[in-house]
């Protein structure tokens, strides 16, 4: 029977493109294929032989099209130790279109869907067959830890039950007790059978959840061993034979694991709690400008160019433009900057940052999703539920790891039976195998490092699009720095005007403030600055085409005038001008009717911090390299002053991808390229290289282009990411460690007689938690640039 889907497809402009996606689907074995233009979608109908549904959408890549993929973001109920979430990313990668992955500490699932062949119903439902529960991930941060509190009560109330039933089983068992405190076995057997089916339930529904999914997990190692040893004790009991009971160990082994799960839920919730922290940034209320007046509004109805009022000590509503007013705001919660920062007409402000003593009238200019902060808050959350490289290894362990533990219980009571002699010793042995064995430490080792780095990187304006971007930050052994707006502060100003041809000063800059006019580069801006100050009026050119990394050309009264370098102009400058080169000033020639009519001097900022942190970065081992589209003296004028030896002048945008390959014979084996840009002309190299940095201060192009973002405007912020990165890495590191030694202990201790059922439920309870507080420890990290109380000003830092 034919089937029929239906996907969206990004990048068609004309009904012919529409025919080549058409022509291109219908060479596909049994596809029938229509596109519509209109409606942006291509209809798909698949006989009963045809070509892989994933063909299609690549065969829609290769002509030149793209058919988007939805974000979807799932959580999940039922998850308890790493082998439920291999489960779950397994069953929903199994879905055509969708790819997903599965954050066991977080609790959620990220997928990118295609739209047409998965929908989220069809990932819910995949989740239930697997035995778990899922729904979208509820947007409200308020419900979300309403949800949290709610299972932290429930398991306080599990915990409390399972103590007060379990103690009175316990003090039986104490030396010297004797017969005082000996319970009858009928009494035994209530108070057991309580903790086994209350505070044990939900290891039953866990480990049915797991075994009707086709898998096993924790839940069933824990359920299988309890069971054995209240089964076994009940039998006795209710028979009244003449053999001995263990229901101590049965319920004493559920109340120390539904401690360790208390313990480990409120762990979690501390590693995850960045995204608290973003969120609760954003004010609940704005004082909008009517026609009536100033009134009091939600903050979320906001909508672009409403006009509000910020009062002094109050949060910014929305991203937004200053109309009137000049304040200091504080920033430090998005961008880590200890020192206000001030702001006046003209300037942007960001939702969340705190106003100082002015008043400031604000038009919005970003509301809801698309403000810095909400975007902020969506990067920290994909890279809490991303996965790094090291976490698949860890992944394909915990996948036969039940198993693997469930032959070595059956080993240890056939073989232990066979040596000894003893059924009962054998026995619990064996049950203390399964209890002891838990691969949550092994799962959590790394997500709540991540989760926690992360977070606190947030917190100090270091932003990291995914996990693999925040553990391969630190491996970085070459950087490469861009120089204009990364090494300097990205602000040039015109130092000379060196007019020709029987010109006057104005009239050069009348000509390139008007080929400038529309421009946003930083030179651009610098001429149009120096017009100003100088009042001269741009001249009305025409006509103007780009050409990149070169110059402009345009049409001025009727002639054509070029304006660039003088690569671009093929002249050399004289005099003045020529003096002005050497010195490392760059030069903007503008030519009119082939004649050069002056030289524009222009000279940018170094940042103050740019020395001090590229001495930083070669004592962490990291080589810097300035790659810059710049003159060779312009290039050294600044390489100098920061300490940089490495110079690559010359490079045009579309060739620093190539110093990016060229850079990796210095990298070494196991070292990475990194690159830093102003995430705008350096995208293909940003793309290029094994990590991507974006100086972006957080600007709408930095934000959607680089592996990481400094939102703070200082070099040293490069050296903070590097640290973080190491010192998340470390954790990462000593987690598995830990978790590995404790089942490479805990195993043989056990199936020795070493490690009893009880202590061996308190171990794997307390396994957990020391891999989630071992990972909180990253909370004590401090950037690099707080320990630094003054930065001197470099030679040259105010030219």
């Amino acid at each position: 029977m034919a089937a029929s889907i239906s996907l969206p497809v990004e990048g068609m402009t004309c009904a012919a493109c529409a025919a080549r996606i058409e022509k291109v689907l219908n060479r596909l074995e049994g596809v029938t294929a229509h596109v519509n233009f209109a409606a942006g979608k291509a209809s798909v109908t698949l006989g009963e032989k045809h070509a892989p549904v994933g063909d299609i959408e690549a065969a829609i890549g290769r002509a030149g099209f793209t058919v988007p993929h939805e974000h979807v973001v799932l959580s999940i109920e039922g998850m308890t130790c790493a082998a439920c979430a291999t489960r779950i990313e397994k069953v929903l990668n199994r879905l055509e279109g969708v790819t997903a992955h599965v954050n066991f500490a977080s609790a959620r699932t990220t997928a990118d869907i295609t739209p047409g062949l998965a929908g989220i119903d069809d990932l819910i439902a995949a989740v239930k067959g697997a035995g778990f529960q899922a729904e979208l991930t509820e947007t409200d941060e308020a419900a979300r830890l309403a949800r949290r509190a709610g299972l932290r009560r429930r398991l306080w109330i599990e915990f409390i039950a399972g103590a007060v039933m379990t103690l009175p089983l316990l003090l039986q068992m104490a030396p010297g007790a004797g017969h005082v405190l000996m319970l009858p076995r009928w009494i035994q057997l209530v108070l057991a059978s309580v903790v086994q089916f209350w505070p044990g339930l939900k290891f039953y529904r866990g480990a049915w959840a797991a075994l009707r999914g086709g898998g096993a997990n924790m839940d069933v190692l824990v359920a299988l061993g309890t069971t054995i040893a209240w089964l076994s004790s009940a039998v006795v009991t209710v028979f009244g034979l003449n053999a001995p009971v263990w229901f101590e160990s049965g319920a004493t082994v559920l109340t120390l694991v539904t401690a360790g799960r208390l313990m480990e839920a409120n762990a979690k919730d501390q590693a995850a709690s960045g995204i608290a922290r973003l969120v609760k940034l954003q004010p609940q209320t704005a004082h909008v400008e009517t026609a009536d007046g100033v009134h009091d509004q939600p903050a979320a109805g906001l909508a672009l160019g409403d006009v509000f009022v910020v009062r002094p000590g109050e949060a910014v509503p929305t991203d937004g433009s200053v109309l009137t007013g000049e304040s200091a705001l504080d920033e430090a919660m998005l961008t880590g900057e200890s020192l206000p920062v001030m702001r006046g007409p003209g300037d942007l402000v960001r939702g969340g940052t705190i106003n100082g003593d002015g008043v400031l009238r604000v038009k919005a200019t970003a509301v809801g999703a698309d403000t810095a902060l909400a975007r902020i808050t969506r990067m920290v959350d994909e890279a809490e539920g991303s996965k790094a490289p090291i976490e698949r290894l860890v992944d394909r362990v915990s996948a036969i790891f039940v198993p693997v533990i469930l032959a070595i219980a059956l080993l240890t009571l056939g073989i232990g039976w066979a040596a000894s002699g003893s059924f009962e010793w054998s026995l619990l042995n064996a049950v203390a195998v399964l209890v002891v064995a838990c691969p949550c430490a092994l799962g959590l080792a790394t997500p709540t490092a991540i989760m926690v780095g992360a977070g606190r990187g947030a917190a100090a304006g270091l932003l990291f699009r995914s996990a693999e971007a925040l553990e391969q930050m630190g491996r970085i052994s070459v950087l490469l720095l861009d120089k204009t707006g990364t090494l300097t502060e990205g602000r040039p100003e015109v130092t000379g005007v060196f007019p020709t041809d029987g010109l006057a000063r104005g009239d050069v800059l009348a000509l390139a403030a008007g080929m400038e006019r529309d421009s946003t580069h930083p030179l651009a801006k610098a001429v149009r600055n120096a017009a100003t100050e100088a009042g001269v009026t741009p001249a009305d050119v025409t006509d103007g085409q780009a050409v990149a990394g070169h110059g402009l050309t345009a049409q001025a009264g009727g002639v054509l005038v070029r304006l660039g370098s003088e690569r671009f102009l093929g002249t050399v400058p004289q005099g003045p001008a020529a003096e002005a080169a050497l010195l490392g000033e760059t030069l903007i020639g503008v030519e009119r009717n082939g004649v050069i009519a002056g030289w524009i001097a222009v000279a940018d900022t170094i940042r103050a911090d740019a020395a001090q942190a590229v001495e930083l970065l070669k004592d962490l081992g990291i080589r810097p390299v300035m790659v810059t589209g710049d003159s060779e003296a312009a290039a050294r004028r600044v390489a100098t002053a920061v300490g940089i030896t490495d110079v690559r002048a010359g490079v045009l945008p579309g060739d620093k991808a190539a110093e990016v390959a060229d850079a990796r014979e210095f990298a070494g084996e196991s070292g990475l390229i990194g690159m830093v840009g102003d995430g705008i002309n350096d995208a293909p190299a940003l793309a290029a290289a094994d990590v991507g940095i974006a100086m972006g201060s957080g600007t709408d192009v930095a934000l959607d282009t680089a592996a990481v973002v400094l939102m703070r405007s200082q070099l040293l912020a490069l050296v903070d990411a590097v640290s973080l990165s190491r010192a998340t890495s470390r954790k990462i590191r000593q987690n598995l460690f830990f978790a590995c030694i404790y089942n490479g202990l805990g195993v043989p201790l056990a199936a020795f007689g070493i490690l009893p059922p009880m202590l061996s439920g308190a171990a794997m309870a307390m396994s957990s938690v020391s891999v989630v507080s071992n990972a909180l420890l990253l909370n004590r990290w401090r950037p690099v640039s707080q320990d630094v109380r003054s930065v001197p000003m470099i030679a040259g830092a105010g030219q």
